[in-house]
This record gives structure tokens, sequence and C-alpha cells, in this order.
């Protein structure tokens, strides 16, 4: 099969991890990005998929990233101001390899903003400063000094990443749909016309069908991605972007006393706060409030402002269903207290059905509610490249596209995906998506009781307090 390069790197590429996301990255750059291989570097510490690294002729750089060692080891690979640095680490500052790529002239890709070791777990800081609205206002604050620098794409994996570009097709799709004409260039267009859609707020809202054949082992996390990336978020506390249409703040729910205040924060992790949202395979469902960087991004790219006072802005969070095995993982976690020694993540080869649903669920408009997004099943994603299950297909594509856009765009300074442009990045990714559907529903968070119980309900159903379960 004949794939389309779409660029070329010049210089020295450099992938920072090799878990199952940079494993399913490595083909896609192979097929759609021209490189030099001797100057393609892997660093990763184990040796675990030294053999696919050799297979692929690509130098693999066997140490673990540190406050102390990362600029030395970094510096030394990048010695003509030219490059790209592929961030798919865990435990390893994202914004102190932001501030290097930049004094290097190097361009740089992360799918989160990562901290060193010690932020997620037994953390000395309060749980509002270990949110990711801090972490991601200083990366604001810190674009703001390198306008024009080499670009650094922040936060882009399929979500955050993938659902932003989705959001800007769904809302193309509901104004098409409702008769409102739409031709949005700039970030304020793009508010205004979520606002005039009368948009109350969007889920990211995803489902996890995939199942092994063989049963999950008591005390072992198992996952269809990373293990310790679902850990870390979910033991942050749930955070969310805060619509001006609600009303009241949830249970134990807090505002940022700093910064813009498109967001707040649950003083309770993300793994363990549910929320009620619909997917088109399974319907209404349960999902987990983890924080992700886009239910910043998102609310704070649509707020429409008068002045100092925010007139617009939607509420926004991930509404998670992770697959059944991780369902189980977190009830036992959140039941003994303790993190998991034992990890697994599932390959495609062990993973016999199923799939991943993934997008943006947009609610409150004329039209009662529109999911869009990605359906990708499992034998879709074996048979579309190497090294993948659906969930990670979804992720290694997008990071294939952010790749593209920045090579395309390489003196952007610091962006995230609502920034760049979605319909280009699609144009990359949307051969490994599966299909991409749109589905109306007339659901609502008020519908489907099985019992009558004590709860704090809303009359409009729209808002935070009718989607939170408790």
């Amino acid at each position: 099969m004949t794939h389309t390069v779409h660029t070329r790197i010049d210089g020295p590429l450099v992938m920072i991890g090799f878990g199952s996301i940079g494993r399913g990255t490595l083909p896609l750059i192979e097929r759609h990005i021209a490189f030099d291989r001797d100057q393609f570097t892997v660093i990763e510490p184990s040796g675990e998929f030294a053999h696919i690294l050799a297979e692929h002729g690509i130098k693999h750089l066997q140490v673990a990233l540190t406050p102390d060692n990362f600029d030395a080891v970094l510096r030394g690979l990048f010695p003509d101001g030219k490059g790209f640095i592929v961030n798919l680490s865990v435990d390893v500052d994202s914004i102190e390899l932001m501030l290097l790529c930049q004094e290097l002239g190097v361009q740089y890709i992360d799918t989160v903003v990562e901290p060193w070791p010690g932020f997620y777990f037994g953390s000395p800081l309060p749980n509002a400063e270990r949110t990711n609205y801090p972490l991601r206002e200083k990366v604001r604050a810190l674009g703001k000094q390198f306008v024009g620098g080499p670009t650094a794409v922040s936060c882009c994996g399929a979500n955050p990443g993938m659902v932003s570009w989705l959001l800007k097709e769904a809302l193309l799709k509901l104004a098409a749909d409702t008769g409102v004409e739409a031709v949005p260039v700039t970030q304020g267009d793009w508010a205004k016309l979520m606002q005039s859609l009368g948009v109350k707020g969007v889920h990211v809202a995803e489902r996890d069908t995939q199942i092994s054949a063989n049963p999950k082992p008591v005390g072992v996390f198992v996952n269809t991605w990373s293990v310790d990336g679902l850990l870390s978020e979910g033991y942050q506390p749930a955070e969310l972007g805060w619509g001006t249409h609600e009303k009241k703040l949830p249970p134990h729910g807090h505002a940022f006393d700093h910064g813009p205040g498109y967001a707040i924060w649950i003083d309770r992790p993300g793994a363990d706060t549910r929320v009620r949202s619909w997917c088109p395979g399974a319907g209404p469902q349960f999902g987990y409030v983890v924080t992700h960087n886009e239910s910043l991004s998102i609310p704070d790219y649509y707020t429409v402002w008068e002045g100092d006072t925010a007139v617009y802005r939607p509420t926004c969070h991930y509404a998670y269903h992770p697959c059944n095995d991780a369902i189980l993982s977190l009830h036992e976690i959140n039941g003994a207290g303790i993190v998991p020694e034992k990890k697994h993540i599932l390959t495609a080869d062990e993973i016999v059905s199923g799939g991943d649903d993934l997008g943006v669920f947009l609610y409150g408009h004329a039209k009662g509610a529109l999911w869009y997004g990605s359906r990708l099943s499992i034998d879709e994603a074996r048979a579309l490249a190497p090294y993948q299950n659906a969930t990670g297909m979804q992720v290694t594509s997008a990071v294939l596209a952010a790749m593209v856009w920045a090579a395309e765009n390489p003196r952007a300074g610091f962006v995230e995906a609502d920034e760049m442009d979605h319909a280009r990045c699609l144009q990359v990714q949307r051969p490994y998506l599966g299909s991409i559907e749109a589905h109306y529903t007339d659901w609502t968070p008020i519908q489907h009781r099985i019992n009558s119980f004590a709860e704090d309900r809303d009359a409009d159903p729209w808002q935070f307090t009718n989607f939170l379960a408790v």
C-alpha cells in the first residue's frame, strides 16, 4: 500500500518514551513523514521493546530523563539548532522541555503537560494546585513570551487534541442542520458561533468496549493504554470547564482564585467522580470526570467576552467510560486505597472484540444533543497499522497529524489543538479513524431512573447538577 508523505522533518528527530503510544506512533511517522533515519533517536529507560527499535533501525538511548540530566542529554542530540522532539513519556516535565526547545530552536509536541515525579501521588501541594488549571496557565503564560518561536504543540493526542478538531466539524454540521450561516475564521468567530447555536455544554464522551479473552487477574490494573497515564490523571481532582449558564457549584466544588476563571475543580478524584453521559453504541452511560486539558482549553477558547465580562462560555468535561477491565481495576484500587504495582496494557493480539467510540457531545441546542466523533473497532485498528488497538490508534494518528501541522507551521510558538487548522489535521488523521459519525438524540440527564431516590435535580436539564451521579 502506498502512503502519502505529508512533510519532512530536517535534523534530529527524538521521541521520548516508547510505551504503547510511542510504539504505535513510530510506524505512522515512517509512513507519512520524511526524515533521516540515522538522526532518529528514541529515549526510553526500559529495554523491553528495544527489539522493535532495532528492527526499525532506530537508535535507542536507554536512559531515564531526570531534572539533573535532561538538559545535557537532549542538548547533545541537537547540535545544529533544528529538529523535533515528540514527547510521549511520563514523569518528564513538559514545561522544562518546551523551554529547552525554544532555546535550541527545536519543534516540540506532547499529549499532556506532564510534571516531574511527585506531583500526582504523595504531593505536599494542596489539591487546587494539583489540578491541570495552574499547569495550563503556566504554559499559556510562557507562550506569550515566545510568540513566533519554534512551534510547541501542547496536549495533542486524541483527547486532548483530536476532539477539539472534531468539535469544530460538529459545530459546522449543527449550524448547517439548523439553518445558521457559519463561516468562522478567528477564535472569536468560533466562540460566537457556538453561542449563536445555543450550545450549553460539551462532553468529551468516550466508550471503550474492547475486551480480552482472558479474565482480568485480581490485583493487576488492566487498561487499553498507559496505566500510569490513567492513574496519574485519574487521581488528580476532578476538573471541568464551567459554563456561564450554570447556577451553582457541585458539592465540594471550588472556583479557582486566579487566572481567567474558566474552570472549577471538585475535591475528589476524577476516577471516582461519575457523570451521566451518552455515546452512540451504548446510549446513556456513566463516565468519569477525569481531568484533561481539553476540559480547560475548549471553554477558554469558546468564551465570548464583553470587556472583562464573560457573557458566554460552555461547560466542558471528559465523560470517560474505559474498558471493562479498567473499570474493575478502578473499583479495586478505589476500595483498597493502594496504587497497584502490577499493570498490564491490552495489546491488539489479546483483544478479541470491541472498539472505541470517542467524540464530542454537544447539548442544550435547538436539536437537543449531538454526538460527533470516531467509531473505530479493534479489527479496523489491527488492519490499519501495527502495534495498535482502537484506543491507541486514535491517539497515535492525532500525534501524527499534529507533527505534520507543526512541520508545516514551524514558527507558530506555543499552540493547543483548538488553535490549529482543524481541517488540515483531520485530513491527515481521518484515514485512521474508522467511521466519523454524527448522532442526534433527545436524551437528557434527567431521563431514565430505575426508581425514585433523593437527588439534587434542577428543572433545566442541562445543569451540571443533573449530570453528576452521587
